[in-house]
């Protein structure tokens, strides 16, 4: 058995019995072993640390004694690899098992082992073409108005194969909507589809181990050495190369710390900033769709970088919003474009001031508007929950901005407010949060904020 059989061989062995195949550095272990090289030479070879290689080696090594029955170790490997070929040539007329020492193998597996991964490799491909769990996504209807916001993350996801994409937007504005009907639109382009809510994990080694265990086609042994072996060695970044992948995770902004700028994840999140730069700069055909109130530190940073990674910043709905209010049968058509605008074009805003139109004013908008104040009713609570996420620094530029009649150039900061850093800091991350407008002039950029959260700062909060 020369050093090429020999790694062929264990490679087929390793993967009849977990399903996996040996990834490069064990492959490299494997040759450096045959070749009598010590771990530091293995590991300047592979460009890695040599405790890691040692690592890796030990962990192989174990999983050899559990597949072969018996010790394997580096000094041994060698003469082990040639003792089965010796065994093989002597039990050629053996009708079904090979015996050699404690060593059992089925002949299927040594003489055929080829057949078997193909068929291994067939099951795996038609099984991934039907692992697509979107039990959590919302019902499907079709979706109207967005056909840009489609077409562009048709072309990030599709033709640009954008591994990270983040839809980012208030709450109501249409996130998760879109989301579905791009969903329907590009399916039948991935192996793996799945749907979660971030809400759903309260760690992220729990987001991790979900999505490793719906991304991994199941072993086929049930030996528990092995699959503790197995679960050790499992990165979500071997499955989504080794299948086209679509992850789609809603409410990213609960892995965020609320009271503190935008970008400082929760200590059960921590490290997903990690994951996040991971997935992007590495090698592979698979897409992260992330739907978030916040636009994550790290993606801001990212998309600096390549092109691999794109936020869509999702806005209201504009003049066809009025499909909405047309539904809601609302009247006083001529006054819809100003109701729309106060609301900023948001659907779920819009669908419950609609409701309260019908109930306070029999449908009519013009009696609605024709009170001095924007009404916000049961916007409040959903309002609340943006502005408690607030650090205190972003909650006074808010107020201030509040007070402001129109958009104000941020370079007029009042001397007694806030020192430069943390003013600038703050808007910085209210912008991120998608709650301050900007505002563009020949000279100037002025910021401001939206009717409706203008309206709750003043009432709720400033006074």
């Amino acid at each position: 058995m020369d050093l090429q059989k020999a790694i062929e061989w264990t490679d087929d062995l390793v993967f009849a019995k977990t399903g996996r195949h040996l990834d490069s550095l064990q492959r490299a272990i494997l040759e450096g072993t045959w070749q009598n090289q010590t771990y530091q030479q293995v590991a300047e070879d592979y460009h890695c640390t040599k405790d890691h290689a040692k690592r890796v080696a030990s962990e192989l090594w174990q999983l050899l004694s559990e597949l072969l029955e018996e010790d394997v170790k580096k000094s041994n490997l060698k003469s082990l690899l040639k003792r089965i070929e010796f065994s093989h040539i002597s039990n050629l007329g053996s009708d079904s098992t090979q015996i050699f020492g404690n060593i059992n193998f089925c002949s299927e597996l040594y003489n055929h082992p080829k057949t078997v991964k193909k068929r291994s490799h067939s099951t795996n491909k038609k099984e991934s073409q039907l692992r697509h769990d979107i039990i959590d996504a919302p019902e499907y209807y079709r979706l109207h108005n967005r056909t840009n916001e489609l077409a562009t993350l048709k072309e990030w996801i599709l033709k640009e194969n954008s591994r990270i994409v983040t839809i980012t937007g208030l709450s109501g504005i249409g996130k998760t909507t879109l989301a579905r009907e791009l969903l329907e639109h590009i399916k039948d382009n991935f192996d793996r589809i799945l749907w979660r809510s971030h809400r759903t994990f309260p760690t992220l080694n729990a987001l991790k181990t979900h999505l490793i265990e719906f991304l991994a086609p199941p072993p086929p042994t049930q030996n528990p050495s092995i699959l503790n072996y197995l679960r050790s060695r499992s990165s979500i970044l071997d499955y989504l190369r080794s299948h086209r992948c679509l992850i789609i995770l809603d409410d990213f902004q609960e892995t965020l710390t609320p009271g503190e700028f935008v970008g400082n994840y929760r200590p059960e999140y921590t490290n997903y900033g990690k994951l996040i730069k991971e997935i992007v700069r590495s090698s592979h055909s698979s897409c992260l769709l992330l739907l978030s109130w916040e636009i994550p530190r790290e993606i801001a940073t990212l998309e600096t970088e390549n092109c691999h990674c794109y936020t869509l910043q999702l806005e209201g709905l504009g003049e066809a919003a009025t499909e909405l209010l047309t539904a809601k049968k609302l009247t006083d058509k001529d006054r819809w474009l100003e109701l729309i605008k106060l609301y900023s074009g948001n659907p779920a805003w819009l669908n419950i001031i609609a409701s309260s139109i019908q109930d306070l004013f029999n449908g009519s908008v013009a009696q609605f508007l024709s009170y001095s104040s924007l009404f916000l009713g049961d916007l409040e609570p959903i309002l609340q929950e943006h502005y408690q996420r607030l650090s205190e620094s972003e909650k006074l530029v808010m107020q201030w901005l509040a007070k402001q009649e129109t958009a104000v150039d941020i370079s007029n900061k009042p001397a007694d407010f806030l020192s430069e850093s943390d003013f600038l800091r703050a808007i910085q991350s209210l912008r991120k949060r998608n709650l301050i407008e900007k505002a563009l002039n020949e000279r100037t950029s002025g910021f401001t904020l939206q009717p409706v959260m203008k309206e709750y700062v003043k009432k709720f909060v400033s006074e």
